[in-house]
């Protein structure tokens, strides 16, 4: 395929792309929901610290920042299992490469985690 070929896959145009969009969002949730203990985690962590963030009385600036940051994790963690998902797709033998993009999701989500933990102290602070 040339470099100015569109994919005969993304035929689909207006709202029948977005249905479909939506159905395949929905899959890709259900999926992670099944076969990956991180996502569940996350999705709990993020299910309770909101609770806690809307319940506690902080201001609306940080109230909005932990949100975003709770909304933040989860999203990096759905690209760290799909990045997990594709290398282990193309090979489960172990390489370097394989290893190198695996960590590297891992350090993203290690440092969404750390900036959430920031924004919750910063939020407290201001009890």
């Amino acid at each position: 395929m040339s470099p100015t070929e569109e994919s005969p896959f993304k035929g689909k145009t207006g709202l029948r792309r977005l249905i479909n969009a939506t159905g395949y969002s929905l899959d890709g949730f259900k999926a992670a929901w099944q076969h990956e203990s991180a996502f569940r985690q996350v999705c709990l962590l993020a299910l309770a610290g909101i609770g806690l963030a809307l319940w506690l009385p902080l201001p609306h600036w940080a109230r909005a920042l932990i949100v975003f940051a709770h909304f933040l994790s989860v999203v990096v963690e759905l690209l760290n299992s799909a990045i997990e998902a594709a290398v282990d797709h193309t090979s489960l033998d172990h390489h370097t490469l394989a290893k190198r993009a695996k960590d590297l999701g891992s350090a993203a989500q290690l440092f969404s985690l750390i900036n959430m933990a920031c924004l919750w102290a910063f939020g407290l602070m201001n009890l």
